[in-house]
């Protein structure tokens, strides 16, 4: 794949595609934390006299936080100290004049991308590049930057449409996002522990059945949602109101697979051996051996247990290489991150090679100051695309416009 120092960009028009796309509260953006990571790639350009397109979605359509991009443009603009000027509109004449107008060293930021309408689908690269999105921007354009890690498993037009029309960059962010997950998937360094909560459980078995049958994994800790269906897959009852939360979620259909998953990996897959629940707006622990665990039929599991954490912990600290997405519980809720701090406490803890991903895991780390981590991944759904071994559309269009353009642009390292 092209790097981002493998080219002189001074005076050349490039469209940096980022992933902005942050959590918001009340109308309002509540984190910095992607914007502070493709600070690196966005300076770079800067400095080396681009003239910056930046451009990232936020959110979908109908949902609280499908905002426009204006104060995507305050908060850059203000971590960079220049302006970034917010372009109300994405690839019509405003936008085009916006962009033909820039002078060396300055950026713009288009709208909210899933404004346009072809950017809410995935459709192949070769269809991505007729879209109209990519036709009526790429004559302005000189090359385009990919620094959009945590939208690398999607094909859409912004992100893998001009692959074959213009020379495709790694930027800083994703360079070492791939580096870092391709150390922990591929080393033979052992013990290599997984960790596996949150709510995509669905992926999560997908990463569970990879890591286990390629021998990348020697043990996989399970927590959160994705706890619970390993818990329900070994035969232990969840009580109903837990049954009963699964199945509005969709995901007790995924029991048999994790069983099949349990039957052929035994005793490689660990569960909680208790959880944590609100009992009379007190925390409560329940051993899942235990006479109380009547009290599951009538309260939702909001953690795992003390002793899990002890469990898990004791493994964490003797492992070489660790993988963790998604938290033990409900950590919005003070009394019942124990699970998700006390985890990602001891894989910092650790002396193993760390990578943690997954929004929820992020604001987690960051929210209880946990250090120690090796790599604090941006991306949740196409970490775990990865390390289930399937192909990422942006790595694969990154590498189809390498052997595009790799004999035919003469390559100048600016410094």
């Amino acid at each position: 794949m092209f790097r981002l120092t493998d080219f002189n960009y001074n005076g050349k028009t490039v469209f940096l595609r980022v992933d902005l796309n942050s959590p918001v509260k009340n109308g309002k953006i509540i984190s910095d934390a992607r914007f502070r990571a493709v600070l690196p790639t966005l300076l770079y350009l800067l400095e080396h006299n681009a003239k910056v397109v930046i451009a990232t979605h936020q959110s979908k359509p109908y949902n609280e936080d499908y905002i426009t991009t204006e104060q995507h443009a305050e908060i850059l603009s203000s971590l960079i100290g220049r302006e970034v000027e917010y372009v109300e509109d994405i690839f019509g004449k405003y936008a085009r004049e916006k962009i033909k107008s820039l002078k060396p060293g300055e950026a713009i930021i288009l709208e909210n991308l899933r404004f346009a309408a072809e950017e809410i689908k995935q459709k192949p690269l070769e269809e991505c590049e007729k879209t109209h999105f990519v036709r009526k921007l790429a004559p302005l354009l000189d090359y385009v930057v990919n620094d959009a890690f945590a939208a690398a498993h999607r094909s859409q037009p912004s992100l893998v449409g001009f692959a074959r029309i213009k020379p495709m960059i790694m930027g800083f962010l994703m360079e070492k996002e791939v580096n870092a997950l391709t150390r922990a998937y591929e080393s033979r360094e052992r013990p290599k522990v997984y960790v596996l909560g949150g709510a995509k459980v669905n992926d999560s078995l997908r990463v569970a059945e990879n890591v286990l049958r390629q021998e990348k994994a020697d043990l996989i800790l399970t927590g959160g949602l994705v706890g619970n269906i390993f818990t329900l897959a070994k035969g232990y009852n969840l009580g109903v109101a837990n049954i009963e939360f699964l199945e509005k979620k969709g995901l007790l259909g995924l029991v048999d697979w994790a069983e099949k998953l349990l039957d052929e990996f035994y005793p490689y897959i660990r569960t909680p051996v208790d959880f944590a629940i609100d009992y009379k707006g007190e925390r409560l622990e329940i051993d899942l051996l235990s006479d109380e665990k009547w009290l599951f039929d009538e309260y939702q599991i909001l953690d795992i247990g003390s002793r899990t954490i002890e469990k898990y912990a004791q493994i964490l600290k003797q492992a070489k290489i660790i993988v963790a997405n998604g938290p033990m519980g409900v950590f919005e809720i003070e009394e019942f991150a124990r699970g998700t701090v006390g985890v990602f406490r001891a894989i910092g803890e650790s002396e193993a090679f760390s990578v943690v991903g997954g929004g929820h895991s992020i604001a987690s780390i960051y929210k209880y100051d946990i250090q120690g981590i090796s790599h604090i991944s941006t991306g949740g759904g196409a970490m775990l695309a990865f390390f289930a071994g399937e192909n990422l559309p942006v790595l694969e269009a990154l590498k189809i416009s390498y052997e595009m353009f790799k004999n035919k642009e003469k390559k100048e390292n600016p410094l």
